[in-house]
């Protein structure tokens, strides 16, 4: 919404990871906002590599002349008079071929931030870019907001296609190289463009801030005041969010007694919480996380020991929930030779003409209306009717009602993969 101005930004590219394609083709649509491309990533390779793909694909579809306005999708912005200010200021700096970081004037001695010190005026509200502090001990952090002239890095951007180019050519050429040629490989899937694997794997796994912004003459800050937080960490989310009176952010199922200063989130579980202060309580679909509110910033070593250890690793990198173009499916159980999941979907929408090789299924509706699919015959199914579908069928599901459809799934054979599907019709283009 904030790129939804077509006076200013021209239709917006998306990059993203490729599990995360159908939600944001979703919530574009939801809001009305016409993309120019979404761009998929392989592998993750940090944001020298997304940054320098993107800049390839408007240099090829729009002109090197075009600015670059780099957003995170998950930050915490007040679009206030002040920030449609910045913008402006930058994007002159930028026609001047300086790359224009944004930095937020602090208001706390935060240690999960990096922080820029600004030096000389290069303009009206743009000032060069001393250097770039890494993430400091409170002790520095407070010192630094005492002498002045520090900012929070932002991690948003702006500069020319021509520029950022030129200096990725200089001080990150093999980010570049990857790009490029992964931008030359690329394939348009449905609505999607998927860079080139086997090139995008090539590039290093770096930051734009460590590849080109430390190391360029080029660079300029624009400091700001408006309302900023990067959410990265659970006392980031809770200090943007309605607080109780107690300074309790709740969401989902929860009941607190005598507990202050807190912050607990559940997916699904009820949770309950007496006699306590400045806690973290996140209880996704998997697994639930338990610490001082106050020592967010300490989450990254459990995780580690959870990546470290094989029975624990999967909680690191899988999300029970999948989202496709349909709707989407929960994960609820999963055994020897069998698996239990929650479908959802959207109405009007419908699942790929499909068979299986190593698994047949049962359906049963939860709520809505099922158009089922088998072999040819087509059944209706309203809640608590099921039906089996047996291994090798062809078959479909559609929900042709008004509101979402839902049903639970439970798969029995050999292999459960979700590469056990072959598509022979598919109106996503997946067939």
């Amino acid at each position: 919404m904030r790129v939804a101005d077509r006076t200013r930004y021209a239709p917006p590219v998306v990059i993203t990871n490729t599990d995360y394609r159908f939600l944001v083709a979703e919530q574009a649509q939801e809001v009305g906002i016409e993309t120019m491309a979404v761009l998929l990533e392989p592998v993750v390779r940090n944001t020298a590599a997304a940054i320098a793909a993107a800049a390839v694909f408007v240099a090829e579809h729009v002109g090197g002349d075009a600015l670059i306005h780099v957003l995170a999708s998950d930050h915490s912005v007040s679009v206030d008079d002040n920030y449609r200010w910045s913008v402006e200021a930058a994007a002159a700096a930028a026609k001047a071929g300086q790359l224009v970081t944004f930095g937020i004037t602090p208001t706390a001695p935060e240690t999960g931030y990096g922080y820029i010190e600004a030096g000389e005026q290069r303009g009206d509200g743009v000032r060069a870019v001393a250097r770039f502090v890494e993430k400091p001990e409170r002790r520095r952090a407070e010192e630094m907001l005492s002498t002045g002239g520090y900012f929070w890095n932002s991690g948003t951007f702006m500069f020319s296609v021509e520029s950022f180019l030129a200096e990725a050519e200089v001080l990150a050429p093999a980010v570049l190289a990857a790009a490029r040629e992964a931008v030359r490989q690329a394939k348009v899937d449905f609505d999607f463009v998927r860079l080139g694997e086997e090139a995008f794997a090539t590039a290093p796994n770096i930051s734009v801030d460590y590849a080109i912004l430390e190391h360029s003459t080029k660079v300029a800050v624009v400091p700001v005041t408006y309302a900023w937080s990067d959410l990265g960490a659970w006392d980031a989310v809770w200090k943007a969010s309605p607080k109780d009176a107690d300074g309790n952010v709740v969401r989902g199922a929860a009941t607190l007694v005598d507990t202050r200063n807190s912050l607990v989130v559940t997916e699904k579980a009820h949770v309950a919480i007496v006699g306590l202060d400045d806690v973290t309580v996140i209880a996704s679909e998997d697994a639930i996380y338990v610490g001082k509110l106050s020592e967010a910033q300490q989450v990254g070593p459990i995780v580690k020991a959870l990546r470290a250890v094989p029975q624990t690793s999967g909680l690191t990198e899988t999300h029970r929930t999948a989202y496709r173009p349909w709707g989407g499916y929960s994960s609820i159980l999963s055994g020897d030779r069998f698996q239990v999941k929650r479908l959802f979907v959207k109405p009007g929408k419908k699942l790929s003409l499909q068979k299986h090789h190593h698994r047949a299924e049962h359906w049963v509706v939860v709520t809505g209306t099922a158009e089922v699919t088998i072999d040819g015959a087509v059944t209706m199914l309203t809640e608590n009717q099921s039906v089996y579908l047996p291994l090798g069928c062809v078959h479909r599901l559609a929900n042709p009602g008004k509101i979402v459809l839902e049903l639970i799934e439970v798969q029995t054979g050999s292999y459960l993969g979700e590469d056990d599907i072959v598509r022979i019709e598919d109106e996503f283009g997946r067939a």
